[in-house]
């Protein structure tokens, strides 16, 4: 019994050290750790003490960098207008078919006219009595048979008569509706035989050659666009984009959204194109040919001005730089830097004067640089 109980008391005191072993290792372990880094941080991959600084080289070569700025627009015409009669009456006739083209001054509806037509005829009988009394009253004037006065009253009541039958004559014009200049009428607003007032409208006639293209551009470019600046626009449903000229520009900035309008001039000599149409503009501002370009992220901006870094014989060198063209993801470079430099685009914030670099992607600038602004 007493060997039994020996066995029984060395199994629990085994099982209490294994499971004390269990609990207290991942404790003790650290203790006895070497004291090595997991693993390098970015930039930092072997380095220690007196290591080089992993990074990536940029090289400089002749870019061409354009700077465009994207707008949306509309199309608008040339004219447009909402026409109606100048007096009242009743619509005698319309003359014109709905949809289609018309001539400046063709007649497109007429208003009832009779009680006018009557004056004139009127005027115009009492006229012809007027002008045969004045003209024996002058011939009576030059042998003196009669005053100056007498004559003068005849010549009087014949200009009165005149300027009576022009009232009557432009009164007569205005129950007419003209067109005012050439383009294409849209959907009639009254039929024949209806009541016009001076509010009425009866027809719209829009002019559809040549085109306006109305956008927005950002108030910084207000100096760089010009009339006879060249813009592109698309329009859904064309596969080529489409070329115009800016003719006129706001005199005044938005205050609210702090851009400027601008309106461009489109032939549209096949009336391709209609009036209200959405379009995607594009403006190409500024072209520089042969310039030194880096990415945004390489640049440095201090209180002092702005650097960058550039691999010189194993170490990184600072360079100030003065700054030109910008757009969303690369900035010309004016001053500081030349053709062939390589430029480090990464670790940038560990980067230091004299630094030991060891570069471990090295990439040629041969792309173009073609931004585009929102």
């Amino acid at each position: 019994m007493a060997t039994k109980n020996i066995f029984r008391i060395s199994i629990t005191i085994i099982l209490v050290l294994v499971l004390a072993g269990i609990i207290f290792y991942p404790k003790v372990k650290p203790m006895f750790s070497s004291g090595q880094e997991e693993g390098p941080q970015p930039g930092m991959r072997g380095r220690g003490a007196g290591q080089p600084l992993y990074t990536s080289g940029y090289i400089l070569v002749p870019t061409k960098m354009n700077e465009m700025v994207n707008s949306t627009g509309s199309l608008l015409p040339d004219e447009e207008v909402d026409l109606a009669f100048e007096t009242s009456g009743k619509v005698v006739g319309i003359f014109f078919e709905e949809g289609r083209k018309v001539k400046k001054g063709e007649l497109l509806a007429k208003i009832n006219d009779k009680p006018l037509q009557a004056q004139l005829l009127k005027l115009q009988a009492q006229k012809k009595l007027v002008e045969e009394r004045e003209y024996r009253q002058r011939q009576l004037l030059d042998r003196d048979a009669i005053s100056r006065e007498s004559y003068d009253q005849v010549a009087t009541e014949l200009q009165s008569i005149e300027a009576d039958m022009m009232l009557i004559e432009a009164r007569i014009a205005e129950t007419e509706m003209r067109a005012p200049f050439d383009g294409i009428v849209g959907l009639r607003m009254i039929s024949e035989g209806a009541y016009a007032t001076t509010q009425t409208k009866i027809i719209r006639l829009v002019k559809t050659r040549p085109l306006k293209i109305e956008f927005s551009i950002p108030e910084r470019y207000s100096g760089e666009v010009t009339p006879g600046f060249p813009i592109t626009f698309v329009i859904d449903g064309f596969p080529e984009p489409f070329e115009a000229n800016v003719y006129a520009i706001a005199p005044k900035v938005d205050v609210n959204t702090r851009t400027i309008s601008v309106r461009a001039i489109y032939p549209n000599t096949n009336e391709e194109l209609k009036p209200g149409r959405f379009a995607s503009i594009r403006a190409r501002l500024s072209e520089i040919e042969n310039a030194v370009s880096i990415p945004t992220e390489a640049l440095i901006a201090e209180m002092s001005g702005e650097k960058v870094f550039i691999y010189n014989n194993g170490k990184a060198k600072e360079v100030k730089v003065e700054t030109g063209l910008r757009t969303e993801s690369h900035i010309q470079i004016r001053e500081g830097l030349n053709f062939g430099d390589t430029l480090l685009t990464t670790a940038i914030l560990q980067l230091r004067e004299d630094l030991p670099i060891q570069l471990d992607t090295l990439v040629t600038n041969q792309h173009l640089v073609n931004e585009e602004i929102q």
